[in-house]
C-alpha cells in the first residue's frame, strides 16, 4: 500500500472546499468534496503522482451528482470507479462492497436488480493522453442518513453488466475517502 498526497489539489479547489464540511449548493442541496490522500494498492496502474478528488452535491430535488477527477493515471486507458461502504484501508477489500441504495441480501452482489448504476454510484472512465479523465453520474436518490458511503475506489477495468453476474469491475487499484 502507498499513499500518494492529493497535491495540485490545492490549486483546483479552494482550501475551505477541501475542509470537506458540507456546503450549500445553488441548487439548495449540500456539496462534499474529497481531500484525502489517495491509498495505492497497485503502482504500476497508479503512478506516483497521481491524484484523485471526489465531489458529491446533493440537489434539493434528492438527486446526488458525483464528480471524480483524476490526473497522472496510465494514459489512453479504461478504469472501473465506484462508491464503497467503508473507508481505504491497507488492502482493496477494506472499503467492502459497492455503496447500494437497496442493499442485495446475497454478498458480493452480483445480481443487476441491485449492482446496477441507477441502485449504485458507478464512474467508469478513459483517461486521456495525458492519464487525465473527469467522469460524472448522477442518481435518483441521495445516501441514507444512517448508511453512507465512505469511500471511491478506482478498479482495474470498466464496470461488467450482464443478465446474471453485474457490477464486476476487477482488481481494486486505489482508494480515496469521501466525506459521503
Amino acid at each position: 500500500m502507498r499513499r500518494v498526497r492529493t497535491a495540485g489539489v490545492a490549486a483546483l479547489v479552494s482550501a475551505a472546499a477541501l475542509a470537506a464540511v458540507p456546503q450549500a449548493s445553488a441548487a439548495g442541496g449540500e456539496v462534499v468534496r474529497s481531500s484525502d490522500d489517495v491509498v495505492v494498492y497497485d503502482a504500476a496502474l497508479v503512478p506516483d503522482g497521481a491524484t484523485a478528488r471526489v465531489q458529491a452535491v446533493y440537489t434539493g430535488s434528492g438527486k446526488t451528482i458525483v464528480t471524480l477527477h483524476v490526473r497522472g493515471l496510465v494514459p489512453n486507458r479504461a478504469y472501473g470507479s465506484h462508491a464503497h461502504t467503508n473507508a481505504c484501508g491497507a488492502t482493496g477489500l477494506a472499503a467492502g462492497p459497492h455503496y447500494q441504495y437497496v442493499v442485495d441480501p446475497v454478498s458480493p452482489s452480483t445480481n443487476p436488480a441491485y449492482a446496477n448504476p441507477d441502485n449504485e454510484i458507478w464512474l467508469d472512465f478513459h483517461t486521456n493522453a495525458a492519464g487525465n479523465a473527469t467522469v460524472q453520474t448522477v442518481v435518483d436518490w441521495q445516501p441514507h442518513d444512517t448508511r453512507r458511503p465512505a469511500s471511491v475506489i478506482l478498479h482495474i477495468e470498466h464496470t461488467h453488466t450482464g443478465p446474471t453476474d453485474s457490477g464486476v469491475a476487477g482488481a481494486r487499484l486505489a482508494c480515496v475517502n469521501v466525506p459521503f
